[in-house]
């Protein structure tokens, strides 16, 4: 620690040329926090689902594609099925279009296959019991400044029997969510099955898919087969699988995203080893005179090597860690923003200790050889410039 008042000093040195290197280190750190933020949302879809033992079952073709309702029923007589409920899904838009709503109509029992999710007694019961009822996950409510009472109309393609395409809502709860891998499940609103099939024009008594629970999770393949064979080369043919394997799955087809950030990442950090690498070069060069004189006044090759690479890497470590508060901050305005649509987790430990691992690697690197061919000098020449 005693040197480093002279590493600090050698890099005011070229105040302006530390002050553009900085800026590159932190935005190159800035994007790693960002893209590695959303690399781990989709590495990490679908990992700690409390509810192993349900199944989702939807139309094979296409996940949105609609099923009979009266399908629920012969779903409860497979053996090992304890429980089978249903949802469908719109998309609706809250005051603008650009704030899209995610809509969901479940059937009366289906919030409780979800213990996990917390809705206030009170609050399930008047959802239970108000035909346009309606659940507002704690994101979403807070994104819109929505409070228990209100009332929430929404635009959507939907058209109603009326031909009004506006869906009126009461909005008698706010449920939460504390898995954070699943906290985007909170910007989605909640309503009566009943009460969406019976306004609705098209596709009346069908539903996008059904969650069934088991009663015993090793027997999930030979339920979920015998799901499926309930509506074999029929017109409506569906496809059985684990939550936790429903959502890997949309993840995966969104895109190699881990491929994707690497990638990009790549770019950026051997942009940014050229980048520090000149510098560095460029900083040793005409410092060769000091370093003779440092070598004069007793200082070890060594030592003076240690001063190079620590100055190197101190600049790689504050601009790693300014980005990384930077991107974490970026994060939460981005996803208070635009809310849990956005799939971006807080910037956590492992992202800072691979951050910080590849600042001092590149650090080394970068300065490696620089300070290998200047303390190579003789002191004569060193000091004499050349």
């Amino acid at each position: 620690m005693k040197f480093l008042e002279l590493i600090w000093a050698a890099l005011n040195i070229r105040r302006v040329r530390t002050a553009f290197t900085l800026v590159s280190i932190i935005a190159a750190f800035l994007l790693f926090g960002l893209l590695d933020s959303v690399r781990s949302a989709f590495a990490h879809a679908g990992e700690g689902i409390p509810g192993a033992d349900r199944l989702i079952t939807a139309a094979k073709v296409s996940f949105g594609s609609p099923l009979p309702q009266s399908l629920q029923a012969r779903i409860q007589t497979v053996p090992g099925v304890v429980a089978a409920s249903y949802g469908s899904a719109f998309l609706g838009t809250y005051q603008d279009p650009k704030n899209l709503v995610p809509v969901e109509a479940y059937e009366k029992h289906y919030l409780d296959l979800y213990p996990e999710w917390y809705i206030a007694a009170d609050h399930r019961e008047a959802f239970k019991s108000t035909k346009t009822g309606a659940l507002a996950g704690e994101t979403l409510a807070k994104k819109y400044n929505w409070k228990v009472g209100d009332k929430i109309p929404l635009q959507s393609k939907v058209q109603q029997q009326s031909g009004d395409t506006t869906w009126t809502f009461d909005l008698v709860g706010i449920y939460r969510i504390d898995n954070p891998n699943l906290k985007a499940m909170e910007g989605i609103l909640y309503i009566n099955w009943d009460y969406f099939d019976e306004a609705r024009v098209a596709e009346k008594g069908t539903v996008t898919w059904y969650t069934v629970k088991v009663r015993d999770l090793d027997q999930s393949d030979p339920i979920s087969q015998a799901i499926d064979a309930l509506s074999a080369n029929s017109e409506h043919e569906t496809r059985t699988q684990s939550e936790a394997a429903l959502y890997a799955e949309w993840g995966k087809q969104l895109a190699d995203v881990g491929l994707i950030s690497g990638s990009i990442m790549g770019a950026v950090f051997f942009t940014l080893v050229l980048l520090t690498g000149n510098t560095m070069a460029q900083a040793v060069r005409e410092r060769i005179p000091e370093l003779g004189i440092l070598r004069t006044l007793g200082f070890s090759r060594r030592l003076i090597m240690s001063l190079i690479l620590g100055e190197s890497v101190l600049m790689l470590m504050a601009g790693s860690v300014t980005g990384l508060i930077a991107a974490t901050a970026a994060v939460q305005v981005l996803k208070a923003k635009l809310g849990p649509s956005l799939p971006m987790l807080p910037i956590a430990a492992d992202i800072w200790l691979r951050a910080l691992a590849v600042a001092a690697i590149v650090g080394l690197v970068v300065a490696a050889i620089p300070a290998a061919r200047g303390i190579r000098v003789r002191i004569i020449d060193a000091i004499a410039g050349r």
